[in-house]
């Protein structure tokens, strides 16, 4: 059995395949989940790795042994595995998965009824010392298994949540980096009848990932370049791009500009104070001028959280928010069971085009015309903690906030500096009032983070 310790990470499991993650591993995981969590019916499923099927059917075993049974959802997104968990009549759910990272790699992303997240801070670190300890799940009876597809069940479910009659015609340049997401954008489309055409590219879903790199990840440089390039030549109204498990949104316009999710943030949050006046809405610390300005002047609460996907999705709940954003391209709302989801974003701006009448880049060039950012930039360092206490001491003279991270703001420019939940990296983002101080402050922090 292969089930290194350190594939246990802040929200979710993700480890190579198989040296570090395999069936058995998977197996034991399993068995610590059932522990814990108690289900007696879980959906499970998987995104499109090769060896998915597999460590879904690992999974499976591990469940119906236990005597819970098991509805069988197959290859899905992210959104749709959070979708299952709340609306079948299940207490909770797994799906193999692990996002962006490379082909080698794979993981469990695992929910309580409800679609609840289980993070490190509930109950992911119970699983991990079950697990490791070897624990079992006695049963005199197995569970049943159930194959269900789900794709139009959640696409109807999806189109419910958008104002179909406000859609204007359009031309939509499509990346899904090879994951499910674009099966489900055609979908949607096909059953709502929507008024879209789809420009494609790294299209059918493969888990190989034939991709410039190996990674489906739209923030790798030659991905968003492929994406860009297709709006260009195919004349696209804007253009999307997910990561292969499709739980992140990233927005192209239609001059070809890659738009930061810092600022889809700030204009889904004015969009959803429309609906919700006076609401809270959550960011997180890595970049929060425009969306904290823009939430402000619309008369909402902004409130800012750690990062990652668990710790937001828990805070909405705890804060009875109405939207919720980080600048990565995940987005939150009550709708989605608090979780992130990749495709309501891209409808809701969708929307906002058809009612304002505006190009996208109409809607976000007074975000860009003053708020100018680095762009996370990530670096691979030996002593992390040594870094940031370092770099605390020297920008001394600022606002200090330990949200996560370390976070320091001047009048004129502001930084983030934090580890990641899921890499060994440490990821840096800078905002200026000017292009000329955010570069400086830039280059200026990776010279010490670096050196």
């Amino acid at each position: 059995m292969n089930m290194a310790e350190s594939i246990f990470k802040a929200y979710d499991i993700r480890g190579i395949y198989p040296d570090q993650l395999d069936e058995e591993g998977v197996y034991q995981i399993i068995q610590a989940y059932i522990k814990v969590v108690k289900p007696k019916k879980v959906v499970v499923s998987r995104d499109v790795r090769e060896h998915g099927p597999q460590l879904q059917q690992a999974a499976i075993r591990s469940f119906i042994e236990a005597g819970v049974d098991v509805v069988d959802a197959g290859l899905v997104s992210t959104d749709m595995f959070y979708w299952a968990v709340a609306n079948l009549p299940v207490e909770g759910g797994v799906t193999l998965s692990a996002s962006h990272n490379a082909r080698e790699w794979n993981g469990l992303n695992m929910a309580r009824q409800g679609a609840e997240p289980i993070s490190k801070e509930s109950g992911l670190d119970e699983i991990k010392n079950l697990a490791l300890a070897g624990c079992r799940v006695e049963s005199d009876r197995k569970g049943m298994i159930k194959e269900q597809d789900i794709l139009d069940d959640y696409c109807r479910w999806l189109l419910s949540l958008i104002d179909v009659g406000k859609l204007t015609p359009l031309t939509l340049a499509v990346n899904p980096n090879h994951g499910y997401q674009g099966i489900v954008l055609e979908r949607i489309i096909e059953l709502g009848k929507l008024p879209i055409k789809v420009k494609k590219i790294y299209f059918e879903p493969d888990g190989t990932f034939p991709l410039p790199g190996g990674h489906p990840n739209p923030l790798i440089p030659e991905n968003r370049h492929a994406s860009v390039e297709l709006v260009q030549t195919s004349a696209a109204n804007l253009g999307v791009s997910w990561d292969a498990d499709g739980d992140r949104c990233f927005l192209i316009d239609e001059t070809g500009r890659f738009l930061e999710g810092y600022f889809t943030t700030a204009v889904l949050a004015v969009e959803q104070l429309k609906k919700h006046p006076g609401g809270k809405v959550i960011i997180d610390p890595r970049l929060i001028w425009a969306s904290t300005q823009a939430i402000l002047a619309n008369g909402g609460l902004p409130i800012i959280s750690r990062a990652g996907m668990t710790i937001i999705a828990k805070r909405m709940q705890a804060e009875g928010a109405i939207f919720a954003g980080e600048m990565s391209a995940h987005y939150y709302f009550p709708e989605t069971y608090n979780r992130d989801n990749g495709m309501l974003p891209l409808f809701r701006i969708l929307e906002l085009m058809a009612s304002s009448r505006k190009k996208l880049s109409e809607i976000y060039d007074p975000y860009l015309a003053k708020y100018f950012v680095s762009g996370e930039i990530n670096s691979t360092v030996t002593d992390i903690q040594m870094i940031l206490k370092s770099i605390e001491t020297k920008y001394v003279g600022g606002k200090v906030e330990h949200i996560d991270g370390v976070s320091v703001e001047y009048p004129d420019w502001r930084f983030n500096l934090r580890s990641s939940n899921t890499e060994p990296l440490l990821r840096l983002n800078v905002e200026a009032n000017s292009k000329k101080v955010m570069e400086q402050k830039r280059d200026e922090l990776l010279a010490i983070i670096r050196a």
